[in-house]
């Protein structure tokens, strides 16, 4: 009992484990996360979630699935944090300077307040990307915006209303398709799937008890 700490769900109090994360302490309190977020047959970057500390007034967001409860925690959570995605076909443009401001021209109204930075559930430098997609470098925008799962957080905290993981994406499909060097294994692999000789290995696998795939899957030989 020593190790419980009271928490906030939607206004109603709890109490649970000190060491678990919020989404973790939400199904020790019964709710059932069955879609939604990508441990939950999702996408990840879904249960993004706002919070505050009793007695503070600071609300601050964060991914439900990194981050442990504390005491007096009241955490509420959205729907999505909205981020606009525009249509485009990614056969038809190219990876110019101008294809930024006409897809997102609102990317250079940025202020510089970097509360999009510091907002990141992920710890990027969300400005910083931004200004390599304003100069229209977008290999390096796509380089540091890598790991962005797309919660939209710091879209949530932007006053020029960026929509930064929709920027970042846009950059790093320009630079797959355009800009990086094609990858000569990959294009052999795809051409070796396509002639069908994985086939016969893939209906074995198909064959085999879950029991043997978890075993599989548990013991196979990782890349370094």
């Amino acid at each position: 009992m020593e190790n419980l700490v009271n928490v906030y769900f939607y206004g109603k109090r709890y109490q649970v484990p000190a060491d678990l994360t919020i989404m973790n302490a939400m199904e020790y309190a019964g709710y059932k996360l069955v879609r939604g977020c990508g441990c939950r047959h999702g996408f990840c970057g879904a249960c993004a979630t706002i919070y505050r500390i009793k007695g503070k007034n600071e609300l601050k967001t964060c991914l439900a699935c990194q981050t442990q409860v504390q005491e007096g925690m009241y955490v509420a959570s959205l729907p999505y944090f909205p981020t606009d995605k525009r249509t485009y076909d990614i056969q038809e443009i190219r990876p110019t300077e101008q294809i930024m401001m006409e897809l997102y021209p609102e990317i250079y109204s940025c202020i510089g307040c970097n509360a999009c930075t510091k907002a990141c559930t992920q710890g990027l430098k969300v400005m910083q990307y931004i200004a390599y997609a304003q100069r229209g470098e977008f290999e390096k925008c796509a380089e540091a915006s890598f790991d962005c799962v797309g919660c939209g957080v710091c879209s949530s905290r932007c006053p020029a209303g960026i929509s930064h993981p929709m920027v970042g994406l846009l950059a790093r499909r320009l630079t797959g398709k355009y800009i990086a060097p094609e990858s000569e294994h990959v294009n052999k692999r795809v051409k070796e799937i396509n002639h069908g000789e994985y086939d016969d290995l893939i209906e074995q696998i198909m064959q085999k008890p879950i029991t043997e795939m978890q075993e599989l899957y548990n013991t196979r030989e990782i890349e370094k």
